[in-house]
């Protein structure tokens, strides 16, 4: 018995995966694309200037030639992209089991269902860390979603937050982050604001207005905490959402470069001939600035090329520690005057040599001291005869001349346990 065409029709509108079993003429593909962007788009009347202007490009046969689909979705992704910095084209990935690997050609490789790529990723969260200084990092490399408490991604900003929870000072790292949920947006924000602050994105789309603001709040917000925030042009979307509303709302610092510039949010739709396209469903609005970062991106306070932003971030949060308790301000500054040290040149012989139980030996780049059986630290020179520790700059080693200008002792000096003397063996 033969299928009826009309079962056919059906599930190939169902089966993405299915579809892509059968060649589809661009001019078919492009026109499913812009029926899609015409029902779906957030703004009926733009969408029907795209929608037309895509129908009459394929109608001249303008991409008929792109018969491989990957041609034909990086053209259609370029040209949708100067409309909306969110429209991109491209081929789902598959819901059931991956393929066998290749082992010949990086044809075979095929995109990884997000839910999998997001588990395997820490929800976004690279890295978090308390810097020397007590500076808080979180670098993220994009937004999770979740809706509950029990929700992985919930529970991961949860700790990360917990991490940094007695900082001085919070630095949240977005140059590598494209973007994601505004869930994760929302919630992130109330961190650092008071439960009642009016600075949330609204969203206005087809079916009405939607807030970023978050149901349940974070519990424990820190609105006092000084923030900076690292952007980079490949920040984008939901990154670029929290970068400007820190901004707007006066409660971070933006170090870097301008970011990509896409505001509007969406989702993919799927097409009966198996292609996703990417369509901005609403548009956002800050309530303090009315405004949004389409096309123009989020501009940094602090402008800096994004591979200098984490020092410059760093060394202003340190800076901003002048008024902490002694040993706190002691730390701060040696820590900042570790990251401004320029390479000096020095004569290691002077100081080579066994001093107590440790022993100090020249390195390519500086000097290492090794006290007994413990890790060797790593020392740059700041000034004559001091020295600082790289991986903890906090500490420093110091050494003592006598009249006739010989080394004959060193001290370790650590703006957190005080100063040890040890003197120089004889050879």
């Amino acid at each position: 018995m033969k299928t009826p065409a009309l079962l056919v029709a059906l599930l190939l509108a169902a089966s993405p995966a299915l579809a892509r079993q059968t060649p589809v003429a661009p001019r078919v593909v492009v026109t499913e694309i812009a029926a899609a962007i015409r029902d779906a788009y957030f703004d009926p009347a733009k969408a029907e200037v795209i929608a037309a202007a895509l129908e009459a490009e394929a109608a001249q046969g303008r991409y008929d030639s792109l018969t491989d689909p990957r041609d034909l979705e990086t053209a259609l992704t370029a040209r949708l992209e100067p409309y909306d910095q969110h429209f991109s084209v491209g081929k789902p990935a598959p819901s059931g089991p991956a393929p066998a690997r290749s082992t010949t050609a990086s044809s075979g490789l095929v995109p990884v269902p997000f839910p999998v790529v997001a588990a395997r990723q820490g929800q976004g969260f690279r890295s978090v860390q308390v810097l020397p200084g007590n500076v808080g990092l979180i670098e993220m490399r994009f937004f999770g979603d979740f809706e509950g408490a029990d929700d992985p991604a919930r529970k991961q900003v949860d700790a990360a937050l917990q991490l940094v929870s007695n900082t001085d000072a919070v630095i949240i790292d977005l140059r590598n982050n494209g973007g994601g949920s505004p869930a994760m947006v929302g919630y992130l924000v109330s961190a650092f604001v008071g439960p009642d602050a009016d600075v949330y994105n609204r969203f206005h789309s087809r079916e009405g207005e939607s807030r970023e603001a978050p149901a349940q709040p974070y519990a424990a917000p820190r609105v006092d905490v000084p923030v900076y925030v690292l952007i980079s042009g490949r920040t984008g979307s939901a990154a670029e959402a929290f970068a400007y509303t820190m901004q707007a709302a006066r409660r971070a610092v933006i170090v870097g470069e301008t970011s990509g510039g896409a505001a509007n949010p969406g989702g993919p739709v799927f097409t009966p001939s198996g292609y996703r396209v990417f369509i901005s469903t609403g548009s956002p609005t800050n309530p303090l600035t009315g405004g949004n970062w389409e096309k123009i991106g989020v501009r940094p306070d602090v402008a800096v090329p994004a591979e200098e932003a984490l020092d410059a971030a760093w060394k202003t949060a340190l800076a901003g520690q002048s008024g902490a308790a002694p040993a706190a301000a002691t730390e701060a500054v040696w820590v900042r005057e570790a990251l401004d040290a320029k390479p000096a040149a020095f004569d290691p012989a002077a100081y080579l040599g066994a001093y107590g139980g440790s022993v100090v030996q020249a390195s390519a780049d500086g000097l290492t001291w090794k006290n007994e059986r413990r890790p060797a630290w790593r020392l740059r020179a700041l000034s004559p005869d001091l020295f600082f520790d790289v991986d903890e700059p906090y500490r420093r080693i110091r050494f003592v001349r006598d009249e006739t200008g010989r080394v004959t002792a060193l001290e370790v000096l650590d703006s957190q346990t005080g100063v040890t003397r040890l003197l120089r063996r004889s050879a």
